[in-house]
């Protein structure tokens, strides 16, 4: 009962990361336990599912039982050129004879014959655009359908031939599959439509299950209306019309009515809701007098009005924010709303048509039926919808749009009813082919994630937390915001191993590991609304989540593989450095022929044993390598009887990685070494500063250098800006008043640079 927790219609209140807790209780369908026992008990949800379930397999039972028992002709007849009808098969004794000729009517009294054509046979009153024709109809069908139920009917042919025929009753085989597949569509919607408002008792909740039940009832008589025969029970012949256009009605002012409460509630939009219902009320009230309210164009005008309105509704919201919801269905309303309009027109051109052609109008309004139904029972699990749904909805409404342009082809341009159906299919199985996906991304607001894109969002994030790790969570956040751009993102409590899609697509729940100490969670993180609301999240999405979560933790295991390569190498060649170039300049600082020669050999022992140990360590704090700097500096101007002004000022200690501390100490020595060969100075200032990321080395001296913008930028200085820059900072050279150079660098964001 899972998807059946997230029915409600979609669209999650303020509540929502609640609301997916009680989804997910066991409590939700009333489950709990006596006190004292150990024994689970049914919770009221469930024991009214379970009812309604046997309610629905007991209308079906009983109305095939009806259905098989009623009385019935045995006989199939073809629709003639002239709109006749033509036995071709029976299994009557005294109609075999009467094979290959056509029927006229039935005779009703000695000498008054009722004509009886291929229209009163197939068509359902409810979509009969003439209201004396729509009479004439249901006073024919009434007529045949009481002589029927009486055991006794005489059936005149064309040749002159009156034939007595015993109906007898048909029996569940005739009944034929349609009946059996149409009867349970109905029941499937009729436990849906229960199940929503059962799952969340509100108001628009509780118009869905009455949009649902009525389009049940549809699915419900058009199944009846599918097996074959010559009429209806005398009693739904009466009551088919009303009956047929209440349920209409009824779903037409339930959508409206839940179009203005949800997702965009205002006071204005009650105006057309009470409109609607009132017009339905009064149809019904008058319907049920035994009257014809209204004509029919009337309640199609109604139907069209609603559906216009809800997509007026749904474009025009009166949040602050869009919903995605609201946008996903004002896509199908559109299309429906299409649909329906198109098969209006080809209805209303029956008349004008051949009449061998009109009975096939009775197709249209049944594959409407259809089409319809299943784009209400996808309403509930519209982010969650198999692909086998999407494509059977839109194959009922590309069957609904083939069978209204045949039937406009026909009236309109007069084509024969092979070349009208063979161009219509052509036309709307091409269309379908050409726009389908396009048509499934609009309706379902999907888009394109490309490869490149994902992936360099993945490696940036990837090395930021391997720069910062206890960021991570953060960092991973930000990588989702830039997949699925949501509304809102906010860190949630929760052990789910997968991500998953809850209120019914509003959210995406997706399980944080942790990236620092390996696959154990670390809560969730909740993304609300997909590309700015365009859009709900779909299964897909969830999978999506699952495989960048997993393509992150393989990056970072991959950076940390490659870190513990370098670490490895870096001290093999510390220690070699050591152990050969060390001993070599010991052994030469012994046998120096001067003091000089030995001070020097002291000071590059010194340097080395600075470089390899930097080499062995992985990281180094900020503060640590400043001193070591400090303290290198502080010999080498000592040697060259040049004084030191230093300053460090950090509001943070930070921990550089090798490369960081590798080119800033590159920097630092070679800046310095500048100075004492090229400078003549008596005094070097160096600052360092760390403010907010920003990290500064400012170095200025008193010497004779100027104008250095001529310099030429050998390896020194061209290395300067090579090691700067690929640490995303930037350095410069200034005239120092009243002489000498002031050097300035500038790395910032020094914490979360890229790492080489």
């Amino acid at each position: 009962m899972d998807d059946a927790a997230d029915a409600g219609l979609p669209g999650a209140d303020s509540t929502w990361p609640h609301a997916d807790s009680r989804f997910n209780e066991p409590a939700t369908f009333g489950s709990g336990s006596v006190l004292g026992s150990s024994t689970p008990r049914i919770g009221w949800r469930r024991q009214a599912l379970l009812l309604a379930a046997v309610v629905a397999c007991l209308t079906v039972f009983l109305l095939a039982r009806v259905m098989a028992n009623n009385p019935h002709v045995a006989a199939d007849w073809r629709v003639t050129a002239s709109g006749g009808l033509e036995l071709v098969y029976t299994s009557v004794p005294a109609l075999k004879e009467q094979v290959g000729r056509e029927l006229v009517g039935i005779e009703t009294a000695p000498g008054s014959t009722l004509a009886f054509d291929a229209l009163a046979l197939t068509h359902s009153a409810r979509w009969m655009v003439n209201d004396a024709q729509r009479e004439r109809l249901i006073a024919t069908r009434l007529t045949v359908a009481r002589a029927v139920e009486a055991g006794h009917l005489v059936m005149v042919f064309n040749d002159g031939h009156k034939v007595d025929v015993m109906p007898h009753a048909r029996g569940y085989v005739a009944l034929g599959a349609m009946f059996w597949l149409l009867s349970a569509f109905a029941m499937v919607l009729f436990l849906v439509g229960w199940i929503v408002p059962l799952v969340q008792p509100q108001l628009r909740n509780l118009l869905y299950a009455l949009m649902a039940l009525s389009q049940a009832g549809q699915l419900l008589l058009a199944a009846i209306g599918s097996v074959p025969g010559l009429t209806l029970p005398s009693a739904l012949v009466l009551q088919e019309h009303a009956l047929l256009t209440v349920l209409d009605l009824v779903t037409g002012a339930a959508v409206l009515h839940a179009t203005a409460v949800h997702p965009y509630p205002s006071r204005w939009r009650s105006l057309p809701v009470l409109a609607s219902w009132a017009f339905t009320l009064g149809f019904a009230a008058v319907a049920v007098a035994g009257r014809q309210p209204y004509p029919w164009w009337g309640a199609q005008s109604v139907l069209i009005a609603d559906g216009l309105l809800c997509i007026g509704f749904l474009a025009f919201p009166t949040g602050p924010q869009p919903h995605p919801f609201a946008l996903v269905m004002r896509r199908f309303a559109i299309v429906t709303v299409g649909a329906l309009v198109l098969l209006t027109l080809a209805v209303a051109l029956v008349p004008h048509m051949p009449p061998d052609v009109q009975p096939l109008a009775a197709v249209g309004p049944v594959i409407w039926n259809v089409f319809f139904a299943s784009v209400i029972l996808m309403v509930p699990f519209i982010s969650r919808s198999q692909n086998v749904m999407r494509e059977f909805a839109m194959l009922a409404g590309v069957s609904t749009v083939a069978t209204s342009v045949d039937l406009l082809f026909v009236a309109v341009f007069s084509f024969s009813q092979f070349a009208s159906l063979t161009l219509s299919l052509f036309l709307a199985l091409g269309a379908y082919a050409a726009v389908r996906q396009w048509v499934v991304n609009q309706m379902m607001g999907a888009r394109t994630l490309t490869t490149e894109r994902m992936f360099e969002h993945l490696y940036r994030i990837a090395r930021e937390v391997e720069a910062k790790p206890e960021r991570a969570a953060d960092r991973m956040a930000d990588l989702l915001r830039h997949v699925f751009e949501p509304l809102e993102t906010s860190r949630t409590s929760g052990r789910a191993k997968q991500s998953r899609v809850v209120a019914n697509g509003s959210v995406l729940l997706v399980p944080v590991p942790n990236l620092t100490q390996g696959p154990m969670l670390d809560g969730q993180i909740a993304l609300r609304f997909a590309e700015r609301g365009k859009r709900l999240f779909t299964p897909e999405d969830a999978r999506l989540a699952d495989r960048i979560v997993e393509q992150l933790m393989r990056a970072l295991a991959h950076d940390r593989a490659v870190e513990r390569g370098r670490s490895e190498e870096r001290q093999r060649i510390a220690q070699d450095l050591h152990d050969d170039i060390g001993a070599r300049l010991l052994t030469l600082m012994y046998k120096a022929p001067s003091k000089e020669m030995e001070d020097y050999v002291r000071h590059t022992l010194q340097d080395l044993k600075t470089l390899t140990r930097g080499l062995a360590a992985a990281t180094h704090s900020l503060a640590l390598a400043a001193a070591e700097w400090k303290t290198d500096i502080t010999q080498r101007l000592e040697a060259a009887r040049c004084d030191l002004e230093w300053t460090a000022s950090f509001d943070e200690d930070l921990t550089l990685t090798m490369v960081q501390w590798s080119s800033l100490t590159r920097i630092v020595r070679e800046l310095v070494s500048n100075a004492i060969a090229h400078s003549k100075a008596s005094k070097i200032t160096i600052e360092l500063r760390l403010h907010q990321g920003l990290f500064t080395i400012t170095m200025s001296d008193d010497g004779v250098g100027r104008d250095p913008a001529k310099w030429s930028h050998g390896l020194g200085l061209g290395g300067i800006r090579k090691r700067v820059k690929l640490m995303g900072g930037s350095v410069s050279w200034r005239e120092r008043e009243p002489q000498g150079i002031v050097c300035l660098v500038s790395v910032p964001n020094l914490g979360g640079a890229t790492k080489g």
